[in-house]
């Protein structure tokens, strides 16, 4: 059947979407290659700490080396500088003066996630929680019941520091946010969808087993410290000095 004239218009003037996969498939296969390896950073770089370490390491596998400020430097010279564990800044040196100009490739490495405050842990009705707030523009809601990993550093009183990583290996325990079963959640769900569950209900669970001593007030708190202090040397005043998420 011939074309109508108006179809012949829309080919000549209308801009057609083609799919992709379709059109060049060897360029998703290229695209699922990177991700790949963008996965993996992903997966070991989850707070700003983590990052930097972990792009140092890349960025010494393709020669790059510590920025030292008395050295001079030659076109080509690949340096990166460490800014005190949270930000990381590289670059190859050009042929060109930088009054000529510079080029920059910025990209954040912060991400949306529940910190701790600085004095987190309390108990309440027999259950040890940490308390939280939130950083970056978060959904509240997707929270709940989500299974959730700790990471960060803690400074200990003799100057000294332990970077924690709990949740992400097999066996490790995990953490959560609570919610309500369907049955029990009738005054909940006439709550509109931002506040499902506010931001003052994010407390992670961290423990319902007591230490067992009925003079000690309390119980559920303390077993947390325990763990805590036999595993990593922690006081409960070290939360003081610490950077977890």
């Amino acid at each position: 059947m011939a074309k109508t004239e108006g179809q012949k218009l829309e080919e000549k003037l209308c801009y057609k979407i083609k799919n992709i996969g379709m059109e060049k498939p060897e360029e998703v296969e290229k695209a699922i290659e990177f991700c790949e390896g963008y996965k993996k950073y992903l997966d070991n770089a989850k707070i700003e700490r983590e990052a930097v370490n972990y792009s140092i390491g890349m960025a010494e596998e393709r020669g790059y080396v510590p920025f030292e400020r008395s050295k001079k430097y030659k076109t080509g010279d690949k340096v990166y500088f460490n800014n005190r564990g949270k930000n990381i800044i590289l670059t190859t040196f050009g042929k060109r003066p930088l009054i000529d100009g510079v080029h920059f490739n910025i990209a954040h490495i912060d991400s949306p996630r529940l910190d701790l405050k600085p004095n987190p842990l309390y108990e309440k009705d027999e259950i040890a929680y940490f308390k939280t707030h939130y950083y970056g523009g978060i959904k509240k809601y997707q929270w709940g019941v989500t299974p959730l990993a700790m990471h960060g550093r803690v400074m200990l009183k003799d100057g000294s520091a332990i970077d924690l990583n709990i949740g992400e290996n097999e066996g490790d325990p995990v953490f959560v946010v609570s919610d309500l079963l369907p049955h029990l959640s009738q005054q909940q769900n006439q709550r509109k969808l931002a506040d499902g569950i506010k931001g003052e209900e994010l407390n992670i669970i961290l423990g319902s087993t007591p230490v067992a001593d009925k003079e000690v007030k309390k119980a559920f708190k303390l077993k947390v410290l325990s763990i805590l202090n036999e595993k990593y040397g922690m006081v409960e005043e070290d939360f003081l000095r610490a950077e977890i998420t």
